[in-house]
């Protein structure tokens, strides 16, 4: 019954001018912002872990302030993008150095794209899909199935395959045989038994290495890629340079060093504009557990 209600509600949102749905979820972001302690909380501990407790009580609170909005903005372009056209989503999206994903190409390897929970991740992964190339993208399975099925139907609208991270390593190995890339994310919590450990923020923490796995395995090019914006109306798609992954004697010492090279990209790209990544989420919980106790 919900779950209608909840459809209910979308078509009801999509019927009324752009300008109001935006206001609607910005709003939303706000009041989550002015009611929930938790992650509020969670956003403090997180900055002044990363920034060694340099930032300012008003930079603390601008960064976080802006992670609620993003996170509404989130949702709301994932509810546009079930509705959207190809021409709608192509007025809204630059795609920046689209040469290095070309070059690959002309090399004939498949490309694996790494990328965050940075400013509009939602329609980062679309564009991709829509303007670059269709791809296989890995996600966590979600506790709501319902509403899993409706976040899939918005990010696989432009030719993605979404696929559950579980059971997925199969096939990624297969489409990346057959010149089919692939979407992981590299910021998100992991089990103490998954990745290795990097440098991060200056602080270390363990990373997946997938992407570095396969990338040396199967001769896949690691692109970087995420997406920003100064307006929210207007959103640029950014393509990194390839990070290449050393092929030694040493696998897992090649495997290291690609996986620490994406955590620097990572990095430099939180530290230049902080306020576009997640704060809202415990990312350092397995590793260093204390930063998150009261």
């Amino acid at each position: 019954m919900g779950y209608k209600l909840f459809l209910l509600l979308e078509k009801f949102l999509m019927i009324l001018p752009r300008a109001f749905r935006k206001s609607f979820f910005k709003f939303i972001g706000f009041i989550a912002y002015c009611f929930s302690s938790r992650y509020k909380k969670v956003s403090y501990q997180n900055l002044d872990f990363a920034f060694d407790g340099k930032l300012s009580e008003d930079e603390k609170k601008d960064i976080t302030k802006y992670a609620f909005k993003n996170l509404a903005l989130n949702f709301l372009y994932a509810m546009e993008l079930r509705h959207m056209s190809k021409e709608d989503l192509k007025k809204k999206i630059t795609i920046e150095n689209i040469e290095a994903v070309e070059k690959v190409h002309n090399e004939g390897r498949a490309v694996i794209y790494v990328t965050t929970h940075y400013s509009s991740w939602e329609l980062g992964g679309a564009s991709i899909g829509a303007f670059i190339e269709p791809i296989i993208a890995v996600y966590k399975k979600m506790k709501n199935r319902e509403y899993e099925e409706w976040l899939l139907s918005a990010r696989d609208r432009f030719g993605n395959i979404s696929m559950e991270k579980s059971s997925v390593v199969k096939a990624l190995v297969k489409n990346l045989k057959n010149g089919v890339g692939c979407g992981l994310l590299i910021d998100t919590n992991i089990n103490k038994k998954e990745g290795v450990i990097v440098n991060f923020m200056g602080k270390t923490i363990r990373q997946t290495s997938t992407p570095a796995f396969l990338a040396r395995k199967f001769n896949g090019a690691i692109i970087p890629v995420t997406i920003r914006t100064d307006d929210e109306e207007n959103y640029t798609l950014m393509l990194f340079d390839e990070i290449k992954v050393p092929h030694t004697d040493d696998i897992q010492s090649d495997i290291q060093k690609a996986t620490q090279l994406q955590a620097d990209w990572l990095s430099m790209l939180i530290t230049k504009e902080p306020k576009f990544w997640f704060w809202l989420h415990r990312r350092w919980k397995n590793d260093h557990p204390e930063i998150y106790k009261s």
